[in-house]
């Protein structure tokens, strides 16, 4: 268990709880568990002097006085301070899952795969920046980091979607991250073209199909 702050500042103060970090950013995803992760009775301007929150103040910052409820909405609304531990942890999470990619998708130019030390070494090497995001919206621009220190290809492929104007909404922000051609149809239709590895292909086309109820149309082109 590690303990942390969630704060947000409302009407020029800052209130606060100690929180379990985990359970805590759980809450945030609306997952977790709110009195596991609430670790104070009370809501402070100030932890470590221990001021205390008055009612009034917590009446017009958050329309109510009730400690739960304006302890959830610190955590959903505000910020879950993360320790150093913990982002050391969530980096070296995302580094293993670009490592574990690469291990099944990613080949040397004589076709040859690379072992996972070799590819964290030059995963560090190369300074890459791995994001707090999806492994999937962000391999191209790994990719070309790591290029320079480690050779390496990735098969991909080249897909032409055509999504009906009543999902080209919902679906429009999973194949932005891929898209290397859009054309909107007069009727709302949305053609794109889109790129990525293999790999991530079958994923791709589930996400697609979640959003438009399996209404996309698709065809796999050819260089």
């Amino acid at each position: 268990m590690v303990n942390t702050t969630a704060r947000v500042k409302k009407n020029g103060k800052h209130f606060e709880v100690l929180v379990d970090l985990d359970e805590a950013l759980k809450v945030r995803k609306g997952e977790g568990n709110l009195n596991a992760a609430v670790l104070t009775e009370a809501v402070f301007h100030n932890l470590k002097s221990g001021e205390q929150a008055g009612v009034n103040d917590l009446d017009i910052a958050f329309g109510t006085s009730d400690f739960m409820t304006v302890a959830e909405r610190i955590i959903k609304e505000g910020e879950v301070v993360r320790t150093t531990e913990s982002m050391r942890e969530n980096q070296d999470k995302k580094y293993k899952q670009v490592v574990d990619f690469l291990v099944r998708n990613a080949v040397s130019p004589e076709g040859r795969p690379y072992t996972p030390d070799r590819i964290m070494k030059s995963l560090k090497e190369a300074r890459v920046n791995v994001k707090n995001k999806p492994i999937e919206g962000q391999v191209s621009e790994i990719l070309e980091q790591l290029g320079k220190v480690l050779p390496l290809s990735v098969e991909k492929k080249k897909v032409k979607l055509l999504i009906p104007a009543i999902h080209s909404g919902k679906a429009y922000g999973i194949v932005k991250e891929f898209m290397i051609r859009e054309d909107w149809k007069n009727n709302g239709d949305l053609e794109v073209i889109v790129e990525m590895p293999s790999g991530l292909v079958m994923d791709f086309y589930d996400r697609v199909n979640g959003a438009t109820s399996g209404s996309v149309m698709s065809e796999e082109l050819k260089d």
